[in-house]
This record gives structure tokens, C-alpha cells and sequence, in this order.
């Protein structure tokens, strides 16, 4: 309870009437960002803060269709290679400059310079050449190649528009309070305790699927970090914070018979989560022995004992979010017998005091390294049970919990063997992401998306056909086959959507997951007593 004690209570008078103000409280579980600038990197953490303070050029609505934001219409040219943006007048960031086309074109260049050192916005942005400043209100991207995803790229906040000035302060102060257009202003930033947003009392820019124009309601955000569940949850039921994310499943189930709170399910979309098999060196570089894991492990069971209904198995490499998801529940069924007998095939035949097999003097070992910042508890108590199952048929799971930093670093030394490493792009293109070939290279921050090491020149060629065509039907039939040969090449075992579950008083209205990553937005959040 220490880092509760260390936070002063909400104001219970701060809330006011409904749209007069208020001070929100908001407790996050997640890790806290090392930079507030989600250029730099590009991590949901990142994004969980940046929805409040920066905007995209484009939203994406309740439905999954691309909607304006701060470009008002576009347009593609034929061949795909030229995509031309018209952007809201009048427009300015909260430092007073305008946004315009050239802040366009800056911000661009900004995600791909190396020394910013991104990721995910780096890849989202990889196939823009250049962006031509026609006129204030017009920017032309010009693409190395075509690239059908760019509408569903842009809409994220890992490239959302940051004012150019605020840029230019260099990394270290921009990282401290970037400058945006939206709702709120970074205030303030108390490192381990907690970041404060103000209302922009000039806002004018929302998306098209917003619940109102103008300004917040609200006065101000509190952004505590209180990394405990049971302590984050506790504050909620006092009154001493309104909202809380990651909330734990036996917490879900809890609050679903307690008056006064209400649960925001917003699963993400892209990628489901899932354990990724590293197929690029033993032993996982024999197809015979990922299928053995995967046949060996009862992920049903524990989502089932653990979960307490929040959570559904998923058997798709992408979210249940996205229409193109496509799974094979077959290929999962448990079967320790057939487990068995591939790894004897494969060679795996002696057993050490243990009972872990051995070949060639080797031990079957699989290293897994686990966000502790990333996997809920209840995850790792997945992971755990997992484990217990690939030992009887005579695997040694090597689980290490990590703090995100040390995580990081053993994903980029190629320390593992399994790992499950949440990836967030709205669209099925997160595909392309996660396992063609170049993705096995390291973004300019050392990250890099492909962690099972597929390197298939038929999956690549699939995956460029899809960012090459403008019908969707076709993208449709491609996305399919590439997800049927990730699953049949047994890169990766699917669980389930990657979670994202807020608990909220239910006196606040107006609160959403945005439709783009299922990141909150408070913009029409008010208080109703």
C-alpha cells in the first residue's frame, strides 16, 4: 500500500456538476513510459498518455472505417503511390504554431530519422519516400511503395502530429511534454508518481466520430502510477481514483457485483496475444518440435481456471477485433501422446535425472523471459501452468520475470526461445509486421516485430501483394492464407485478444476506448455529480 499512501485523494468536491470541470484521477497499471513522446520507441504504455494530448491525422470509427481527424478528406493515386491529404484550417498546437502541412512532413521525418530511435511508428511509416508540402493545407506522401494499410498506419498514436517547435527542443526536453493539438496539455511530469494533464481551452480539432465540439469538459488529469492491482483497485472503490486499466480478472469479476463501478472491455486490435516460438535455432528450427509444444500445453484449461470469464481462447494470429481473422482451433487440439512420439522423431529420445529429453548432449530447454509490465498476473500464472504441461512430455520452461528495460534487451540478444510480446497496428497489415522476413531487422530502436523468425519468401510475397492491392476482397483472401501458413508453420501458439479492461466510477460519463488502439479518451468525459 506505499504507493498509494504516497498519493493525496481526489478532491471529492473537484468533480463539480456534469461538464463543469473536475479533476479526473486515473491509476495506471501499466509501466510507466520512459519518454512521453511515442515517436520515440513506440510502446502502449506511450500510447495510453498520448491519447490525451496528441492527435492522428486520421481516427478509425466504431465500425472499422478510416474517419477524418486532422485531415478533413485524401486521396490515393492509381498506382497506389501517392496519397494526397487535405487538412483542417485554423488549426493550432498548444504552443501556438499552426498545423499545417509542413508540421506534416516534419513529424514524418521526425518517426524516420534514426536518431529518434522508433519502432513502431518507424515500421507503420516505412514505405513513405517523402512528403511534399503542396500548400498549407495540402500534403502529398509519396511511397517507395504502395501500401494499403497507410490510412489504418496513420490513425495510430505512435505517429500522431506533434508540434515542429516542440520537436526541435531536442529529444530529452520533448520526451519531457510534447506538444500536440489535443484535449488536454502536459502539465506536469513527477517521474514514479504521476503526469498532469490540463484542459487546452482552445481546442478545436476532434475526430469525426466525437461526442461533442470544443473544449474538455473536464479541467484536469491526474495520471498516477500505482503498479499494485489489489492497490489500484482499492483506490477505485474509496473514491481516491476514477479510473483504473489493467484491471486483474478475479478484479473484473468482483467489481461486476459492486454498485457504482463500471467495466470498459476494449479489447485491441491487430495482433492477438500469443507465445511466439522462436524458429530460427534450435530447437525450435524443427518444425517437429514447435508442433510438439504446441500439442503439449492445455491453454483452455488455464484460461478457464484463471481468467474467471473475462478472457476467450483465440486461435487466430490476429485480434477477434479484425473481420480478417482467421484461426484453425484443430491445430491446438491437446495431445501429449502425439507431443511424444514427434519429439522421439525428432530425435529428442534420451531423458536426464530430471526427465527433461536430451540430444546430443544438449538439454531441451526453452528460455521464456516475461514482462512483468506487460503479462498481468493471471498471465503468468498461464504461462506457469503452460510450462507444467511441456515438462511432462519433457520440456524445461525457463521462465524469467523481467522489468520492461531487461525484457527488451533479452529480446534484442536473441535470449529466448518463447515469448510473448504484445504488438498493436490496427489492421491486418500487422501481419506484415510480425512475420515477413525484413521484420527480423532491428527498427532504428533496436526492436524488431518478427520475434519467431519466419523467413518465408512465400509469405513475404504475399504480404507485399496485399500492401500492393487497393481491393479489399483480395487483401481479404491474402491476409487468410498468410495466417493458415503462420498457424500451419507452428510460429506461434494464440491465447486470446490482447486485454485491455478499465474499471470506472460510474460517475463519470463519456468515457471510451478509442476505435484506433483502445486507448481511453476523456474528451467527453464529465462528471454527473
Amino acid at each position: 500500500m506505499l504507493a498509494l499512501a504516497a498519493c493525496t485523494p481526489a478532491d471529492p468536491g473537484a468533480s463539480g456538476d456534469a461538464g463543469s470541470g473536475g479533476t479526473l484521477v486515473y491509476a495506471s497499471g501499466d509501466a510507466e513510459p520512459t519518454c512521453l513522446d511515442p515517436h520515440v520507441g513506440g510502446n502502449y504504455p506511450q500510447a495510453l498518455a498520448a491519447t490525451q494530448f496528441l492527435e492522428s491525422l486520421v481516427s478509425r470509427d466504431a465500425e472499422g472505417e478510416i474517419i477524418p481527424w486532422l485531415a478533413e478528406s485524401w486521396q490515393v493515386s492509381d498506382d497506389g503511390l501517392t496519397w494526397d491529404f487535405t487538412l483542417k484550417a485554423d488549426v493550432e498546437f498548444t504552443d501556438g504554431t499552426p498545423f499545417d502541412a509542413a508540421a506534416v512532413k516534419a513529424n514524418v521525418e521526425h518517426v524516420q530519422d534514426p536518431d529518434t530511435a522508433s519502432s513502431t511508428g518507424w515500421l507503420a511509416l516505412a514505405k513513405v519516400a517523402e512528403v511534399e508540402v503542396v500548400d498549407d493545407t495540402h500534403a502529398r506522401f509519396h511511397l517507395s511503395a504502395p501500401d494499403s494499410a497507410l490510412l489504418e498506419s496513420l490513425s495510430q498514436p505512435w505517429v500522431a502530429i506533434e508540434s515542429p517547435a516542440g520537436l526541435e527542443r531536442g529529444t530529452d526536453e520533448n520526451c519531457l511534454a510534447p506538444i500536440g493539438t489535443g484535449p488536454f496539455i502536459v502539465d506536469s511530469w513527477t517521474k514514479q508518481d504521476r503526469i498532469v494533464f490540463v484542459q487546452n481551452p482552445d481546442y478545436a480539432s476532434p475526430p469525426a466520430d466525437a461526442g461533442h465540439d470544443g473544449p474538455a469538459y473536464l479541467d484536469r488529469i491526474e495520471w498516477r502510477f500505482l503498479p499494485d492491482s489489489a492497490t489500484r483497485y482499492a483506490a477505485l472503490q474509496s473514491g481516491e481514483v476514477d479510473v483504473i486499466d489493467n484491471a486483474q480478472p478475479d478484479t473484473i469479476a468482483a467489481a461486476s457485483e459492486e454498485a457504482g463501478i463500471v467495466h470498459l472491455d476494449a479489447p485491441r486490435p491487430g495482433a492477438s496475444n500469443r507465445i511466439e516460438l522462436d524458429s530460427s535455432k534450435p530447437p525450435f528450427d524443427d518444425i517437429r518440435v514447435r508442433e510438439a509444444f504446441i500439442k503439449a500445453v492445455d491453454v483452455n484449461a488455464g484460461i478457464d481456471s484463471l481468467f474467471f470469464g473475462t478472457a476467450e481462447r483465440g486461435y487466430s494470429p490476429l485480434s477477434s477485433v479484425e473481420p480478417t481473422a482467421f484461426g484453425e482451433p484443430d491445430l491446438f487440439d491437446v495431445d501429449p501422446d502425439e507431443a511424444n512420439r514427434l519429439l522421439d522423431e525428432a530425435g529428442w529420445t534420451a531423458r536426464d535425472g530430471d526427465g527433461v529429453r536430451v540430444k546430443d548432449g544438449q538439454r531441451l530447454e526453452l528460455r521464456f523471459p516475461v514482462s512483468t509490465n506487460q503479462s498481468t498476473p493471471a498471465e503468468q500464472s498461464l504461462f506457469e501452468q503452460l510450462g507444467e504441461g511441456a515438462r511432462a512430455v519433457g520440456f524445461e520452461v525457463r521462465i524469467t520475470p523481467l522489468d520492461l528495460s531487461s525484457w527488451y534487451g533479452a529480446l534484442a540478444a536473441h535470449e529466448y526461445e518463447l515469448v510473448s510480446a504484445p504488438y498493436t497496428k490496427v489492421g491486418p497489415d500487422v501481419l506484415r509486421i510480425l512475420f515477413h522476413s525484413d521484420s527480423t531487422i532491428p527498427a532504428p530502436s533496436g526492436y524488431f516485430a518478427n520475434l519467431a523468425q519466419v523467413r518465408d519468401p512465400e509469405i513475404d510475397a504475399l504480404l507485399e501483394q496485399a500492401s500492393a492491392s487497393q481491393d479489399a476482397d483480395e487483401r481479404t483472401e491474402i491476409y487468410r492464407d498468410v495466417q493458415q501458413r503462420v498457424l500451419e508453420g507452428r510460429y506461434l501458439l494464440p491465447i486470446y485478444d490482447q486485454q485491455n479492461h478499465y474499471l470506472l466510477t460510474s460517475r463519470l460519463e463519456g468515457v471510451r476506448a478509442m476505435p484506433t488502439v483502445s486507448t481511453p479518451t476523456f474528451l467527453d468525459a464529465r462528471f454527473t455529480e
